[in-house]
């Protein structure tokens, strides 16, 4: 049994309490209220919704360069450094990623592997011997399905994805589609394959977004990559009165993968609370891939941040959920309990 004791967000609304999270057999045991001298913060892991791991063989080659030029398969920037990478040099750079998503407070990341089989099984061998698991979607051929979790496609103007669809169904496994990203074209046709996630969704008009309240379809957003491809902003406000909203860092080439500055970053430029765009980083993610994380709650996995309260940057806020969302950074992270 181990206990973690200073200031804990608890439950869906993350309330702040002063007290203690008793953990045993890496789950929630309790939360309890109790005086205590720690000024440490607790708060659920984060769950990355949307990346792309593979790209961290190509950290900064993309920037500058258009959507279509730097990620869009099969002729972009991107593909062509995956294609020239060897598996042991992908393997390790993606493993890299996954480390340093750890330690700065991520229990896991849904990453849209490229490849089929091959790229499912390389992710699944970078993580291997690491404390955080990612969720896989992977790609190109219905096989991957055998290997992934999912299958991520990269958007309906790109192939036809029906036959995809139904193997993912077949299975029971989720089946998720980025659209909206260069423009609107791409997003009914990506509703009509009844999708389990959307991703982007950057040109959503309110067509869209009643479809998706009425399909009940959750999305990503990814608004710092949105605006280094200068593709737009997404409409995280009208999103998130429609449906359940995530956050993802996206691609790996272009950004690095820090939930804490996706959520700073959200919470500076969109009419979001620090609560709705902290739920966004934990819980919506979680309750996506069906992950029993993302609320500190009895009888949950205790997937946990431990922050700092104390830090030169921390010590002194005044609301420890605004200080979460808008201050906090990997420098404040004590520990991670996966």
């Amino acid at each position: 049994m181990e206990t973690l004791a200073g200031t804990v967000l608890v439950g869906e609304s993350f309330e702040p309490i002063r007290g203690r999270v008793v953990v045993e057999d890496g789950r929630i045991e309790a939360v309890e209220e109790a005086k205590t001298d720690s000024t440490d913060i607790v708060l659920p892991a984060f769950v990355n919704a949307h990346t792309h791991i593979g790209d961290s063989v190509a950290k900064d080659a993309a920037v500058g360069l258009s959507l279509e030029d730097a990620v869009v398969p099969p002729e972009s920037l991107k593909h062509r450094r995956l294609q020239a990478a060897d598996r042991d040099e992908l393997v390790t750079a993606m493993r890299r990623t996954l480390r340093h998503m750890h330690r700065t407070g991520t229990v896991t990341c849904l990453d849209f592997r490229e490849f089929g089989v091959s790229g499912a099984r390389a992710l699944r061998d970078a993580a291997d011997p690491l404390a955080i698991e990612p969720f896989i979607f992977g790609s190109d051929e219905t096989a991957v399905l055998d290997v992934a979790d999912g299958y991520g496609a990269s958007g309906a103007n790109d192939a036809d994805f029906t036959a995809e669809r139904a193997a993912a169904a077949e299975r029971g496994l989720p089946f998720a589609i980025h659209a909206g990203e260069p423009d609107a074209s791409d997003i009914h046709p990506a509703l009509d394959l009844e999708p389990d996630l959307l991703v982007h969704m950057v040109h959503a008009r309110q067509d869209h977004l009643d479809r998706v309240a009425d399909q009940s379809v959750p999305v990503v957003a990814c608004p710092r990559t949105n605006a280094v491809l200068d593709v737009g902003r997404p409409p995280i406000r009208e999103l998130l009165d429609h449906t359940t909203v995530a956050l993802g860092t996206d691609n790996v080439m272009l950004n690095p993968p820090s939930m804490f500055r996706e959520m700073a970053y959200t919470a500076r430029h969109f009419d979001v609370s620090a609560r709705e765009v902290l739920g966004m980083a934990t819980t919506a993610g979680a309750d996506i891939a069906g992950l029993d994380c993302g609320r500190i709650e009895p009888g949950r996995r205790a997937a946990l941040t431990v922050l700092d309260g104390g830090s030169d940057n921390l010590a002194g806020s005044a609301d420890p959920v605004e200080t979460v969302v808008r201050r906090a950074t990997a420098l404040d992270v004590e520990r991670v309990l996966v």
